[in-house]
């Protein structure tokens, strides 16, 4: 049985397996045809941190596959009232065929998947937002960006930097991270992943211009600067972000064909401009509703994974 908790665990034949189901499962929608992969199966959502995508994708995409999606946010569980993550893990395994867990620490993302008897998603955590890579990757694929390409990431060290770090490790491909000073990714995943990296043939490296980054580069990206649970940092980050956002200046020092990417919600004038997302460059709108595709491919590799163990 496999959990996916982060993309370090996978390979590369394993990520480019799960997002061909992916591509398989899209090409039957688009032709009004759902198999039921997933047929009665239930998939339980536990949610510490509020969505949209996240919860969209998953419950339509369990729907789809002929299963059934079960929302729990803290106020529903016994996680509200201060039940231990492993007592939830077990009994929610006992009742559920598969669980996404949206949370602030990958320590009690970790912690319940150690517990569980059933595949455990990650469908973010304070460290790494995996299923958000599948479908960025997936995006990619579809617009041409696979091969060799360069990928510019422009703004905070997060959770979605660190996704890109291994993305870019596992499959080998070059990435640019472009942060200010203080605001880089974690040392940790920094020195795991550019190790991966000499395996795999990747490039990484680091800025602070973000000018420096995004020049030449096949696809651009950025994530928002202040998070959840961030709100009292905004005037600072605002400040510190000085330079950062990605306009029709900085777009301009990209391949004239490059695609922008972002796994929203997106704050204009902020992190990115209004021109750039909403202008020709843009695949954002590809890109969120290939989380409902990419995730229903993930969902059946775990579940036939299961069943071959």
């Amino acid at each position: 049985m496999r959990h996916f908790l982060t993309l370090k665990d996978y390979t590369k034949e394993e990520i480019l397996e799960i997002l061909a189901l992916g591509f398989k499962i899209k090409k039957k929608l688009r032709k009004g045809k759902f198999p039921p992969y997933l047929k009665k199966q239930t998939l339980a959502m536990i949610f510490e941190k509020s969505s949209t995508r996240t919860r969209m994708s998953f419950e339509t995409g369990m729907y789809q596959l002929g299963g059934h999606a079960i929302f729990l946010s803290s106020n529903d569980s016994q996680l509200g009232r201060g039940e231990p993550m492993k007592d939830t893990a077990r009994v929610v395994s006992r009742m559920a065929d598969m669980v996404m867990i949206r949370t602030f620490s990958q320590e009690s993302l970790e912690e319940f998947a150690h517990y569980a008897t059933v595949p455990v998603i990650n469908g973010l955590t304070d460290l790494y937002h995996p299923v958000q890579l599948l479908a960025d990757y997936m995006t990619m694929i579809e617009h041409g960006k696979a091969d060799e390409p360069v990928v510019a990431y422009v703004g905070d060290g997060n959770n979605m930097t660190h996704s890109w770090m291994w993305l870019a490790a596992k499959l080998g491909f070059e990435l640019r991270v472009a942060s200010p000073p203080g605001y880089e990714a974690d040392g940790i995943v920094i020195h795991e992943t550019v190790t991966e990296a000499k395996k795999s043939g990747a490039k990484i490296t680091f800025f602070h211009d973000p000018a420096e980054a995004v020049q030449g580069a096949d696809v651009v990206t950025t994530d928002t600067w202040i998070s959840m649970g961030q709100e009292e940092e905004k005037e600072q980050r605002i400040r510190d972000f000085e330079g950062f956002i990605v306009d029709d200046a900085m777009m301009a020092l990209a391949k004239p064909d490059a695609i922008f990417l972002h796994c929203l919600p997106a704050y204009r004038g902020y992190e990115v401009s209004e021109t750039v997302l909403e202008g020709p460059q843009s695949v954002i709108f590809d890109e969120a509703e290939n989380r409902l595709h990419a995730q229903k491919g993930l969902m059946v590799w775990l579940d036939k994974q299961r069943n071959e163990d």
